[in-house]
């Protein structure tokens, strides 16, 4: 799931509208963070990897943090001083100070866990984990001031055949929402938050097939997906997941940003012809802006992520099918 750190006002949508793709030093791609108190771009490499590399906001790399083991989901703390990283090939959740770039802390969750998904509310980092072929995913928490500070197990009565993508509102009361990743028949189960518990809500299997990715709005009232059977991004209420809209994209949808403040819903597609990201305004009809990748170049699951004032879209690629990940950043992207 992508993640940022809002500002405290958003500034007018200026600026040229291009940018040029950079190779990352990655050997796949996990997820990306926006700090934009800093401006920098956290981008992990996934289970195969070992770092996280920072960039600026112009996608010039500035530093790999080394050690990460697996490095998979990223997910920044509410106040945006700490950057949190699900370590599939380290059982454990690693702290990384967004300002020194150095690891503070690490968690484990446990032999044979493997974390992989981070979502977070409040003060707390929800995380989706099991390993590939364990055919057994979970849900656990990490909540720095509790002891201890993790909690496993906290999916209920739902299963999940591996670790469940998750994405999350920033309230006392969520909801968190898990998905099915890549299954023929994707499923998504929401909870709700009741003194830090996850309750179980709505579930069901709306999303489609080979579902990629999920994002909330900011209150947590709108949940988006992008699911590789459809050919449109598409909207749900959370509380029943009754139908909320659609977001005409390509066939395979395999990414989704709301941007900070509600207003814009960019999405992305398995696709290499003139329209691999479309912005729209939020329940708009067609799009402000559709934005074509370099030759060979597509989307990357989940692969993107907005700057809080707005002025910025990044989108992690992939070239001709390569694993290594490039970053793009395109500049007023709802212009």
């Amino acid at each position: 799931m992508t993640t940022l750190l809002a500002l405290t006002s958003l500034s007018v949508l200026n600026g040229p509208a291009a940018s040029a793709s950079r190779a990352l030093p990655l050997s796949g791609f996990g997820d990306i963070a926006v700090d934009s108190v800093h401006k920098q771009v956290f981008i992990s490499g996934g289970q195969s990897s070992n770092g996280i590399v920072v960039t600026d906001f112009s996608g010039r790399v500035e530093k790999t943090i080394a050690g990460q083991s697996g490095a998979t989901g990223l997910e920044l703390s509410a106040d945006g001083t700490r950057l949190f990283a699900a370590l599939a090939a380290g059982d454990a959740i690693s702290v990384i100070d967004t300002a020194t770039l150095a690891e503070t802390a690490r968690h484990s969750t446990g032999a044979g866990t493997c974390p992989t998904h981070l979502a977070r509310t409040a003060g707390t980092i929800w995380f989706g984990y099991g390993c590939e072929g364990t055919f057994n995913g979970k849900i656990g928490k990490l909540d720095p001031a509790a002891t201890p500070p993790v909690t496993g197990d906290l999916q209920g009565a739902t299963r999940f055949q591996r670790a469940p993508l998750l994405t999350a509102a920033d309230t006392a009361t969520g909801p968190v929402v898990a998905g099915q990743l890549a299954l023929s028949l994707s499923t998504v189960q929401v909870y709700h938050l009741d003194g830090g518990a996850l309750t179980a809500g709505a579930t069901g299997d709306v999303v489609g097939a080979s579902l990629t990715d999920l994002d909330l709005n900011t209150d947590g009232t709108t949940l988006h997906s992008a699911a590789g059977s459809r050919d449109r991004v598409e909207a749900f209420a959370p509380a029943d997941l009754a139908r909320k809209g659609a977001y005409s994209i390509r066939p395979r949808p395999n990414a989704v940003a709301v941007a900070p403040g509600d207003q814009y819903v960019a999405a992305g597609a398995l696709t290499t012809d003139s329209k691999d990201v479309l912005v729209y305004e939020t329940d708009g009809v067609t799009p402000v802006n559709t934005i074509a990748l370099d030759t060979g170049e597509t989307v990357a699951p989940r692969g993107l992520a907005w700057s809080a004032d707005l002025n910025r879209l990044f989108v992690i690629t992939h070239e001709n099918n390569q694993p290594q990940p490039n970053i793009e950043v395109e500049l007023s992207p709802a212009d």
